[in-house]
């Protein structure tokens, strides 16, 4: 056999057999999406971006674990220099967040769904803030960045 037809030899025998080791191995799957139902504190936390129907100003919302209890969030909402805290938690793809401007009184409270096929990235519900009973759709958004 020739040196040249031995190397080619040799080299599309690598190339198979790499072919080959490729299609055997097990499929990976893109990064896991968890459905509403999977969504736990641990995927709320980050910054998270609030708008609200008919409201020109938004918030920024920050999700940190709770420092007492371990299924839940706590963190702070800030209105354009604004700042109230906030906690709740997520269960079964049902969310629950109260907010209170003062940190004794509960001023607000956040109840929604997270929404199907956003990988618990994106949360749609009412806030409502209990002193002048007015409420507002609103959908929190994971800031890109923040996994």
């Amino acid at each position: 056999m020739r040196p040249l037809n031995a190397v080619f030899l040799i080299a599309l025998l690598a190339m198979s057999t790499t072919a080959s080791a490729q299609n055997d191995a097990p499929t990976s799957s893109p990064a896991s999406c968890p459905s509403p139902s999977q969504i736990t504190p641990l995927h709320l936390y980050g910054l998270w971006r609030a708008e609200f129907e008919g409201q020109a100003q938004g918030a920024t919302v920050l999700f940190e674990r709770h420092p007492e209890l371990s299924g839940s969030v706590s963190g702070g909402v800030n209105r354009n220099g604004a700042k109230a805290l906030v906690a709740g938690d997520v269960d079964n793809g049902e969310f629950t967040l109260e907010e209170s401007s003062d940190g004794q009184r509960i001023t607000a409270t956040w109840l929604g769904k997270v929404v199907e096929n956003s990988c618990g990235k994106e949360i749609r519900g009412t806030w409502h803030k209990d002193s002048t009973q007015t409420s507002y759709p609103f959908v929190l958004r994971k800031v890109p960045g923040w996994q």
